[in-house]
Protein backbone atom coordinates (compact mmCIF):
# COMPACT_ATOMS: atom_id res chain seq x y z
CA UNK A 1 0.00 0.00 0.00
CA UNK A 2 2.74 2.43 0.67
CA UNK A 3 3.79 2.72 -3.07
CA UNK A 4 5.37 5.72 -4.91
CA UNK A 5 3.53 8.55 -4.34
CA UNK A 6 6.20 11.07 -5.91
CA UNK A 7 5.89 14.25 -4.32
CA UNK A 8 3.71 13.52 -1.57
CA UNK A 9 4.71 13.58 1.76
CA UNK A 10 5.16 10.00 3.26
CA UNK A 11 2.79 8.61 6.05
CA UNK A 12 5.05 9.17 8.26
CA UNK A 13 5.72 12.64 7.30
CA UNK A 14 1.97 13.43 7.84
CA UNK A 15 1.80 12.07 11.02
CA UNK A 16 4.76 14.39 12.23
CA UNK A 17 3.13 17.40 10.85
CA UNK A 18 -0.57 16.24 12.90
CA UNK A 19 1.80 15.67 15.90
CA UNK A 20 2.79 19.01 15.96
CA UNK A 21 -0.24 20.40 15.29
CA UNK A 22 -0.95 20.28 11.71
CA UNK A 23 -4.75 19.23 11.22
CA UNK A 24 -4.59 19.75 7.38
CA UNK A 25 -2.44 16.62 7.89
CA UNK A 26 -4.94 14.14 8.68
CA UNK A 27 -7.05 14.83 4.57
CA UNK A 28 -3.89 13.16 3.32
CA UNK A 29 -4.42 10.62 5.09
CA UNK A 30 -7.52 10.33 5.07
CA UNK A 31 -7.38 10.00 1.17
CA UNK A 32 -4.84 7.44 1.13
CA UNK A 33 -6.16 4.77 3.72
CA UNK A 34 -10.22 5.21 3.70
CA UNK A 35 -10.74 2.60 0.92
CA UNK A 36 -8.35 0.11 2.82
CA UNK A 37 -9.42 1.03 6.35
CA UNK A 38 -12.92 0.28 4.90
CA UNK A 39 -12.59 -3.06 2.90
CA UNK A 40 -10.43 -4.08 5.86
CA UNK A 41 -13.56 -3.46 8.61
CA UNK A 42 -15.94 -4.79 6.07
CA UNK A 43 -13.98 -8.05 5.76
CA UNK A 44 -13.62 -8.36 9.72
CA UNK A 45 -17.56 -7.41 10.50
CA UNK A 46 -18.97 -8.07 7.43
CA UNK A 47 -21.79 -4.90 7.50
CA UNK A 48 -20.77 -1.88 4.84
CA UNK A 49 -22.96 0.05 7.05
CA UNK A 50 -20.84 -0.65 10.21
CA UNK A 51 -17.50 -0.49 8.44
CA UNK A 52 -18.27 2.87 7.36
CA UNK A 53 -19.05 3.68 10.38
CA UNK A 54 -16.17 2.16 12.09
CA UNK A 55 -13.83 3.58 9.58
CA UNK A 56 -14.90 7.11 10.83
CA UNK A 57 -14.34 6.50 13.85
CA UNK A 58 -10.98 5.01 13.47
CA UNK A 59 -9.85 8.44 11.62
CA UNK A 60 -11.00 9.88 14.96
CA UNK A 61 -9.38 8.13 16.78
CA UNK A 62 -6.10 8.93 14.25
CA UNK A 63 -6.35 12.50 15.16
CA UNK A 64 -7.17 12.23 18.86
CA UNK A 65 -4.65 9.47 19.77
CA UNK A 66 -1.46 10.96 16.81
CA UNK A 67 0.54 11.39 20.04
CA UNK A 68 0.40 7.68 20.51
CA UNK A 69 2.07 7.73 17.14
CA UNK A 70 5.91 6.70 17.89
CA UNK A 71 7.71 8.69 15.45
CA UNK A 72 10.12 6.16 13.28
CA UNK A 73 7.76 3.62 13.21
CA UNK A 74 5.08 2.93 10.16
CA UNK A 75 2.13 4.57 9.88
CA UNK A 76 0.10 1.26 8.39
CA UNK A 77 0.71 -0.97 11.44
CA UNK A 78 -0.85 1.41 13.68
CA UNK A 79 -3.86 2.36 11.63
CA UNK A 80 -4.95 -1.34 11.17
CA UNK A 81 -4.57 -2.02 15.07
CA UNK A 82 -6.56 0.79 15.51
CA UNK A 83 -9.04 -0.73 12.95
CA UNK A 84 -8.86 -4.01 14.16
CA UNK A 85 -9.62 -3.02 17.82
CA UNK A 86 -12.81 -1.14 16.69
CA UNK A 87 -13.99 -4.06 14.64
CA UNK A 88 -13.70 -6.17 17.14
CA UNK A 89 -15.16 -3.84 19.78
CA UNK A 90 -18.17 -3.93 17.13
CA UNK A 91 -18.26 -7.54 17.16
CA UNK A 92 -18.38 -8.07 21.03
CA UNK A 93 -21.35 -5.76 21.26
CA UNK A 94 -23.27 -7.85 18.68
CA UNK A 95 -22.49 -10.68 20.47
CA UNK A 96 -24.50 -8.85 23.10
CA UNK A 97 -27.68 -7.62 20.92
CA UNK A 98 -29.67 -9.42 18.25
CA UNK A 99 -28.30 -7.81 14.59
CA UNK A 100 -31.66 -7.82 13.66
CA UNK A 101 -35.18 -8.47 15.40
CA UNK A 102 -38.09 -9.93 13.49
CA UNK A 103 -39.88 -7.02 13.75
CA UNK A 104 -37.21 -4.88 12.48
CA UNK A 105 -37.36 -7.91 9.23
CA UNK A 106 -41.04 -7.69 8.84
CA UNK A 107 -41.06 -3.92 8.68
CA UNK A 108 -38.60 -3.55 5.94
CA UNK A 109 -40.77 -5.89 3.86
CA UNK A 110 -40.20 -9.32 5.31
CA UNK A 111 -39.91 -11.93 2.25
CA UNK A 112 -40.38 -8.91 -0.46
CA UNK A 113 -36.93 -7.24 0.74
CA UNK A 114 -35.28 -10.13 0.00
CA UNK A 115 -36.28 -9.98 -3.53
CA UNK A 116 -34.34 -8.50 -6.27
CA UNK A 117 -35.57 -5.46 -8.99
CA UNK A 118 -36.56 -8.04 -11.52
CA UNK A 119 -39.09 -9.64 -8.74
CA UNK A 120 -37.09 -12.43 -8.78
CA UNK A 121 -35.56 -14.14 -5.40
CA UNK A 122 -32.71 -12.93 -4.28
CA UNK A 123 -30.88 -16.47 -3.87
CA UNK A 124 -31.80 -17.18 -7.55
CA UNK A 125 -29.41 -13.88 -8.78
CA UNK A 126 -26.93 -14.66 -6.47
CA UNK A 127 -25.85 -18.61 -7.71
CA UNK A 128 -23.06 -17.15 -9.77
CA UNK A 129 -21.72 -15.55 -5.99
CA UNK A 130 -22.31 -18.65 -4.17
CA UNK A 131 -18.45 -19.69 -4.00
CA UNK A 132 -17.49 -16.13 -2.81
CA UNK A 133 -20.09 -16.12 -0.19
CA UNK A 134 -19.52 -19.20 1.05
CA UNK A 135 -15.59 -18.29 1.58
CA UNK A 136 -16.76 -15.14 2.96
CA UNK A 137 -19.18 -16.62 5.89
CA UNK A 138 -16.13 -19.18 6.33
CA UNK A 139 -13.68 -15.88 6.93
CA UNK A 140 -16.26 -14.47 9.06
CA UNK A 141 -16.85 -17.63 11.40
CA UNK A 142 -13.03 -18.02 12.00
CA UNK A 143 -11.85 -16.79 15.46
CA UNK A 144 -11.37 -12.82 15.43
CA UNK A 145 -7.14 -13.34 15.88
CA UNK A 146 -7.27 -16.07 13.27
CA UNK A 147 -10.04 -13.39 11.39
CA UNK A 148 -7.85 -10.37 11.42
CA UNK A 149 -4.47 -11.86 10.53
CA UNK A 150 -5.79 -13.31 7.35
CA UNK A 151 -7.77 -10.34 6.54
CA UNK A 152 -4.61 -8.11 6.61
CA UNK A 153 -2.16 -10.48 5.02
CA UNK A 154 -4.28 -11.57 2.20
CA UNK A 155 -6.79 -8.89 1.11
CA UNK A 156 -4.87 -5.38 3.00
CA UNK A 157 -1.15 -7.03 1.76
CA UNK A 158 0.21 -6.28 5.07
CA UNK A 159 3.63 -7.79 5.66
CA UNK A 160 3.83 -10.26 8.29
CA UNK A 161 6.36 -7.92 10.38
CA UNK A 162 3.49 -5.12 9.69
CA UNK A 163 0.98 -7.39 10.85
CA UNK A 164 2.51 -8.37 14.10
CA UNK A 165 2.80 -4.73 14.84
CA UNK A 166 -0.56 -4.28 14.09
CA UNK A 167 -1.34 -7.34 16.76
CA UNK A 168 1.00 -6.54 19.33
CA UNK A 169 2.56 -10.01 18.45
CA UNK A 170 5.90 -11.26 16.99
CA UNK A 171 6.06 -12.54 13.19
CA UNK A 172 6.09 -16.07 13.97
CA UNK A 173 2.58 -15.89 16.03
CA UNK A 174 1.13 -13.97 12.83
CA UNK A 175 2.55 -17.31 10.77
CA UNK A 176 0.84 -19.81 13.33
CA UNK A 177 -2.53 -17.45 12.61
CA UNK A 178 -2.09 -17.56 9.59
CA UNK A 179 -1.05 -21.52 9.53
CA UNK A 180 -4.41 -22.25 12.07
CA UNK A 181 -7.03 -20.18 9.74
CA UNK A 182 -6.09 -21.69 6.39
CA UNK A 183 -6.26 -25.09 7.95
CA UNK A 184 -10.14 -23.86 9.07
CA UNK A 185 -11.09 -22.60 6.16
CA UNK A 186 -9.77 -26.21 4.15
CA UNK A 187 -11.64 -27.86 6.93
CA UNK A 188 -14.77 -25.72 6.85
CA UNK A 189 -14.57 -25.89 3.05
CA UNK A 190 -13.61 -29.24 2.61
CA UNK A 191 -11.01 -28.34 0.62
CA UNK A 192 -8.08 -31.10 -0.13
CA UNK A 193 -5.03 -30.38 1.68
CA UNK A 194 -2.12 -30.50 -1.11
Amino acid sequence: MDADRGDSPSDEDLMRRLRDGDREALAPLMERWEVPVKRFIFRMVGSTADAEDLAQEVFVRVFTKCRTHREGTRFSPWLFSIAANQAKNRLRWWKRRPVCSLDAWLDAGGEAADRSAAGAPASDTAVGREQVATVAAAVQALPVNLRTALVLFEYEDQSMAEIAAALGCSAKAVENRLHRARQELRRVLAVPIA
